[in-house]
């Protein structure tokens, strides 16, 4: 590793990482810190740069960007979006996840295609993958916002709403602890999350740590994390040029 490089991923002296909590398909709390994939590639790219690895736990993905975006943190797992990528050099996605559209048991919404009619109100966390995809994407409902992407089905059950939009995994989760609610068949789109830094860290960085996902992916360590996580329905990302 050319120090350098190092050099440009640590300028306060250790790596600091912005981890997401509120994605739980990526990471989770786990007392003062937090586990999941995104932790385990984290420590791996630490070690492979010979630095000390410092978790920025956030709770939410908008912090998460503002973060790296800042230079508040060295390094972050995001969702490749457009916007987030005025500021952020994403590598290649490593993991694919779906969204997913959530109703109540007795909506007449059957179908993805009917969502974006008139009238129809959608909850999304602020700043999420889904918020920025559905501000794009959406012209005829109404784009509520939840605080949090954890929040979004209590928000969309305060707030009597017609749909709610998120990780599709979260989405079971909340079935299994909630009455009355079921999925709409399939996805609305599935979310790319990648791993970023500042783009003002330049091209060698950048190049450095999508080589770094490549590998990852290649060597099986992203594949073996998502299993040792219990992470279901999220799968591995194909193999991209470096």
């Amino acid at each position: 590793m050319d120090a350098s490089i190092t050099q440009t991923f640590t300028p306060t002296g250790k790596l600091r990482a912005a981890i997401n909590t509120g994605n739980a398909v990526l990471a989770r709390k786990d007392g003062d810190s937090a586990k999941g994939v995104s932790v385990d590639l984290a420590n791996e790219f630490a070690k492979r740069i010979g630095a000390q690895l410092e978790l920025v736990a956030v709770d939410t993905a908008a912090k998460s960007v503002d973060a790296v975006s800042s230079e508040q943190a060295d390094i972050g797992f995001f969702a490749i979006d457009p916007k987030r990528g005025e500021h952020i050099a994403f590598t290649a996605p490593y993991v694919l996840i779906e969204g997913a559209y959530l109703v109540k048991q007795d909506s007449p919404l059957q179908a993805n295609e009917e969502v974006d009619r008139a009238g129809h109100r959608v909850v999304v966390g602020q700043g999420s993958a889904y918020d920025l995809y559905l501000t794009r994407e959406i012209e005829h409902a109404t784009i509520l916002r939840a605080p949090s992407t954890p929040a979004v089905v209590e928000h969309f059950l305060q707030e009597g709403a017609d749909v709610a939009a998120g990780v599709k995994q979260q989405h079971e989760l909340e079935m299994k602890n909630r009455a009355g609610l079921r999925l709409l068949p399939g996805r609305f789109m599935v979310i790319r999350q990648a791993m970023g830094c500042p783009r003002l860290r330049g091209e060698a960085a950048a190049k450095e740590l999508a080589r770094f996902v490549e590998e990852m992916k290649a060597s099986g360590f992203v594949a073996e994390a998502l299993k040792r996580h219990g992470v279901e329905g999220a799968g591995v990302a194909p193999p991209e040029a470096a």
